[in-house]
């Protein structure tokens, strides 16, 4: 049997949560929330998932300064983060990248694609990690 695989979820709004989670959920994903920056940096930190979503619009400390913040922390440098966020606006993907995000995805999320897109963000990050 295989090891599922740990997303880290850090998303303020409750119904996104639970449309991530669900998706993640039903793909064999180990889903670990968390409703704040704060709280995220926290458990990626205790349970170095394979991955971390992040909504950028979040309370208190936005998701480039949590990108920010995660990668200044040895344990979390390779782990692929891929930002999510309606936001959409002109030069967000290239901030959310800046800050160092893997991936983008824009909101709302579609669910028919969005584990793939999720999975070639890793796949990705993955490959240059080989390199």
């Amino acid at each position: 049997m295989s090891v599922k695989k740990k997303i880290l979820i850090i998303e303020d709004n409750e119904q996104n949560m639970y449309m991530i989670t669900y998706l993640l959920e039903s793909n064999h994903y180990e889903v670990i929330q968390s409703f704040n920056g704060m709280d995220g940096i926290n458990k990626a930190i205790k349970e170095l998932p394979d991955a971390i979503l992040l909504d950028i619009q979040l309370p208190e400390m936005d998701g480039y300064i949590i990108t920010k913040e995660l990668r200044k922390i040895h344990l979390l440098k390779e782990i692929p983060i891929i930002t999510v966020t309606s936001y959409a606006m002109l030069g967000d993907k290239e901030k959310s990248i800046e800050a160092g995000a893997d991936g983008y995805i824009e909101k709302p999320i579609d669910p028919d694609i969005f584990i793939s897109q999720m999975e070639e963000f890793i796949t990705k990050k993955n490959q240059n990690r080989r390199k």
